[in-house]
């Protein structure tokens, strides 16, 4: 279960990335961030950043041109 939800849906690299990191912001530590987006490079974005930031990509699916993400703040 989330605590926060975020539609970067239809935005193109590196905004769902950027939203995502300006949305973790807001969490406190331990809380989790569910993320839907339609651009396909942020498949590979999204694991990156997780292992830069110490963030941890606890879920991610591929769904009919959707991706959901659910990162869980370090």
């Amino acid at each position: 279960m989330a605590n926060k939800y975020l539609n970067a849906n239809d935005l193109d690299c590196p905004l769902p990335l950027l939203k995502t990191k300006l949305s973790l912001a807001d969490l406190k530590s331990g809380q989790i961030l569910e993320v839907t987006a339609t651009d396909p490079t942020s498949w590979e974005d999204f694991a990156s950043y997780a292992k830069i930031s110490g963030n941890e990509l606890v879920h991610a699916e591929q769904n009919s041109g959707k991706f959901i993400y659910r990162i869980k703040k370090k």
